[in-house]
């Protein structure tokens, strides 16, 4: 398994964290979380943060760059709200990657097709950013992790019949690995809850420098 882990520094505070605020919509992350019974209250509350990127940055800085970026626009709102208090915001942030080119969000099926099409037969990796900041003081950490994705080959109306699916209209790189497109994946090397969009076991050590313990 290959991975990067950024620099975590050590949250230094005589106040623990009384909530987690995940600054996302995603219902997969959603659920990802919750299977931690962590046993503090989480809340949702995602933000509409700018997800530019200048064109040179490398994957990993976009995806630890976004999540920051993410988290601080969502400990913002909870300021604007008072509610601020001892909350830890988690922000993530997920990419496909092949041949050094980004892919994002399909725009519509016919750039969703494109997207499988360069994908199909070979490997790509997908990056996760994640990040803490506490929306008090502006404590932050961002650290990041890769995973290795080896599509099959197929037809095109193969992929055109997933894409009619629904699946891969909000997922990076157009498919969605805890769906329908597991069917497509040949094989992985590295996290897999990584490629779903939230490396679980990266959360969970990122928590711990805040004193979350997960058990």
């Amino acid at each position: 398994m290959k991975e990067q882990v950024g620099l975590l520094s050590k949250y230094e505070s005589t106040k623990p964290i009384s909530q987690l605020v995940l600054a996302s919509s995603s219902p997969r992350r959603k659920e990802l979380v919750a299977s931690l019974g962590l046993s503090l209250p989480v809340y949702i509350l995602s933000s509409d943060a700018d997800e530019s990127v200048p064109s040179d940055w490398a994957p990993a800085h976009i995806v630890e760059q976004l999540a920051l970026r993410k988290a601080h626009a969502t400990a913002a709102i909870l300021k604007e709200r008072r509610e601020e208090n001892r909350s830890l915001v988690v922000g993530a942030d997920t990419i496909v990657v092949v041949d050094g080119r980004v892919l994002g969000k399909p725009k519509d099926h016919e750039d969703a097709l494109s997207m499988l099409q360069s994908l199909q037969g070979r490997e790509h990796e997908v990056y996760t950013g994640v990040a803490c900041v506490v929306a008090e003081t502006g404590d932050e950490t961002s650290a990041h992790r890769m995973t290795k994705v080896y599509m099959k080959p197929m037809r095109d109306e193969v992929l055109k019949r997933y894409i009619a699916t629904g699946e891969p209209d909000d997922k990076a790189g157009a498919y969605g690995i805890q769906g329908l497109g597991a069917t497509l994946v040949e094989k992985i090397d590295g996290c897999y809850f990584n490629v779903v969009g939230l490396p679980v076991s990266l959360l969970s050590d990122m928590l711990a420098q805040y004193e979350i313990q997960v058990f």
